[in-house]
Formats: C-alpha cells, sequence, structure tokens
C-alpha cells in the first residue's frame, strides 16, 4: 500500500506522548517534566523523570508508556527519522534504508510496553472508565505501531495498531471529553490516510479506518490549542501538513514557536533554516 508509512511516523511518540493524568497535577508533575525533556531531545533526563512518576505512582499506567515514549523518540532521532523531509516527501520514505534497532532500547521500550498494558488492563478491570488506563492504552496502540512501521518496516501490521487508537481515543473521549490530547489520534489518522490517492482511500475506508483530510486537520488544531503534553506535536503536525501543502508561512510560524518553546532541540531550527 503506497506512503502509508510516512503518515504511520506522524503518530509518533506523543501518541508517543499523549497527556491527560487523573492524578491531581504538581505544578509542574514530573510527567511534565519528561515531556518537556524528551521534545528537547534529552532522553536520559526525560527517564529519570518518568522513573520518578513511577515511583510516586506504581499503579499509574502513564508513567511506563511515557518511559516507551522516550526510549521510541531516542531511536527515531538516532535514526535521522524526525527530519521533516522524511514527512513532506514521500520518496524519501520510500526509498528508506533497513535500520538496526539499538538492542538496550528495544529491550526497555518492549518492557515499559508490558507493563503499561498490564497497569492498564488492571485498572480497567475495577473501573471501566479509568481515563489514564484508556489513554496508556491510546498510546501504546500508536507506539506498537510506529514501532512495526517505522523500525520493522511492517506497514499493515502498524496501521492496524494506529486504528486501534483511534477507536480507543474516541471510546475515551465519551467519559472524559476534556482529555483534548486524545483527539490527535483521530486527527492524524484522518489526515495522515486523508491525503493518500481516492483509490487508497476508498480502500482504506471499507478496513475502517478514518480518511477525512478537513476533519483530521481541524482535530490537530483543536489539540494545538487545548491539549496538554500533545499540544506542540499537534503543532509540529501542523507544520508539516502545510509543507505538504506548500505553505511555507504557515510552516514557519509553528516551526518558530516550537524552536522558542524547546530550545535544546536543534531540529526545529533546522528546518526553519530550509525555509528561509
Amino acid at each position: 500500500m503506497p506512503k502509508v508509512i510516512v503518515k504511520l511516523v506522524l503518530l509518533i511518540v506523543f501518541v508517543t506522548g499523549a497527556g491527560y493524568s487523573a492524578v491531581p497535577a504538581q505544578s509542574p508533575s514530573w510527567l511534565d517534566t519528561g515531556y518537556d525533556q524528551m521534545y528537547n531531545l534529552q532522553f536520559g533526563e526525560a527517564h529519570r523523570s518518568f522513573a520518578q512518576w513511577q515511583q510516586l505512582h506504581p499503579d499509574d499506567p502513564m508513567g511506563p508508556v511515557s518511559d516507551a515514549a522516550a526510549y521510541l523518540f531516542s531511536e527515531f532521532n538516532r535514526l535521522h527519522i524526525l527530519e521533516l523531509q522524511f514527512f513532506t516527501d514521500d520518496d524519501a520514505y520510500e526509498n528508506r534504508s533497513h535500520v538496526v534497532p539499538d538492542p538496550s532500547a528495544k529491550a526497555g521500550f518492549d518492557r515499559d510496553m508490558a507493563s503499561t498494558e498490564q497497569l492498564a488492563d488492571r485498572r480497567l478491570a475495577q473501573a471501566p472508565d479509568d481515563a489514564n488506563a484508556l489513554l496508556a492504552k491510546v498510546m501504546a496502540a500508536g507506539l506498537q505501531g510506529d514501532y512495526l512501521a517505522l523500525i520493522e518496516r511492517r506497514d499493515l501490521a502498524g496501521l492496524r495498531y494506529i486504528k486501534t487508537g483511534r477507536t480507543l481515543a474516541q471510546q475515551l473521549l465519551q467519559t472524559h471529553p476534556t482529555c483534548y490530547d486524545a483527539y490527535l489520534a483521530i486527527g492524524a489518522e484522518n489526515y495522515l490516510l486523508g491525503i493518500e490517492a481516492a483509490p487508497v482511500r476508498w480502500f482504506l475506508h471499507l478496513t475502517g479506518a478514518q480518511t477525512d483530510k478537513s476533519v483530521g486537520i481541524e482535530d490537530l488544531r483543536f489539540v494545538a490549542q487545548k491539549g496538554h503534553y500533545l499540544a506542540p506535536y499537534a503543532r509540529l503536525l501542523l507544520a508539516i501538513a502545510a509543507l505538504r501543502d506548500k505553505d511555507n508561512s504557515t510552516a514557519r510560524q509553528l516551526l518558530s514557536g516550537l524552536a522558542r518553546e524547546f530550545p535544546q532541540n536543534p531540529l526545529y531550527r533546522k528546518e526553519l533554516d530550509k525555509l528561509e
């Protein structure tokens, strides 16, 4: 199926980094700190912050799933998957080389994913509408889909996880409509699959996927404005959408804001330089 994966990557770490916590937030919480560090590509610091959260909240699946996101995002950074050309140039994706996973990162990722599922299922057995458990499963589906697609090159297997994440996000929003970050899973699927060619969209729709590009853009804007952990990621997706539409002015505005907010991440400044 052509080009599906160029889009799956965009669900990365922050469905790789979603966020809503039923635990009363401190200001900032260790989760907040960890995500800021992850956006700044400070992965060792992010792992330590997420470990602090897990120590304080050992039954919360948001801890291990966030740590898994840090492992995956660090691998994407190491393998240069985070550069925007990979997202905007379909040929760059189609012609990507095979990659060799880092064994220690893979072990940490798998350990965190197993812990996430165990903790989330335990919570949901007691409370089927538990917000953190549902969100953790949304995130876990996105992370697993990205790993399969971008590391193991198993595109269709990755797509199935992305659809699962969107379904879980819809379930979460029925009972927790203010978990705005969950809209990213819905918006990303609609946008990323909505820019496929018409015959591909028709086929994907038959499989249960959502493929409305305009709905996707609106959901991403909603997360960018009201989201918490995922608001920066939604702005990155909107910048990518602008670049694909040759709207360099909007892309420049979004990337400039991200560069100011996360000064330790050189990728935003690098992409801005390309637009100058």
